[in-house]
């Protein structure tokens, strides 16, 4: 059964990648499904991942297709909550490329804005299909009681990768 759920996570991560890949660089970030998501997101995000979650090299990893495919499983929705709630720390390999960064929490924004910029990102940056369900402020909030340094949410993201077989 587990070895099922990892080629069927696969599958997934595989036609999200595609997908993303080409969405984000056709997308037109100016109508926003998320729109409240986008603001928060050029307001806290923008000025290390770009105004399209395109990356900065060696600065910050690009949003295009990681956040997406987090969001398809339970704990890559939960190491999306982590990494805003507390940030994240070290060297992370996205899309062959290396990033050595330090990302700040964002704690200090409330769960519904932390999920409508998590939504932002993995909708209209990352194109995730609609069978994707939305993160919650529920889903933020049950993370939140459970502060991690940012090196133990780059491990996490590490099992997390796994389980996608990234």
């Amino acid at each position: 059964m587990r070895r099922f759920a990892r080629l069927q996570a696969a599958a997934a991560a595989a036609i999200l990648s595609a997908a993303a890949a080409s969405a984000c660089l056709a997308a037109d970030l100016s109508n926003p499904r998320y729109a409240e998501g986008a603001a928060t997101f050029q307001a806290n995000c923008a000025v290390c991942h770009g105004a399209k979650g395109l990356g900065q090299p060696s600065l910050a990893p690009p949003l295009t297709s990681y956040p997406a495919r987090y969001a398809t499983i339970a704990e890559g929705r939960r190491q999306l909550a982590m990494t805003v709630l507390n940030g994240m720390f070290g060297g992370i390999d996205v899309d062959g490329k290396h990033f050595d960064f330090k990302m700040p929490d964002f704690s200090a924004l409330d769960d519904a804005a932390l999920a409508s910029a998590l939504n932002f990102v993995v909708f209209d940056i990352g194109a995730a299909p609609d069978a994707v369900k939305p993160l919650t402020a529920e889903e933020i909030a049950a993370e939140r009681p459970h502060p991690q340094e940012g090196a133990a949410v780059r491990e996490h993201r590490a099992k997390v990768l796994a389980a996608l077989g990234l």
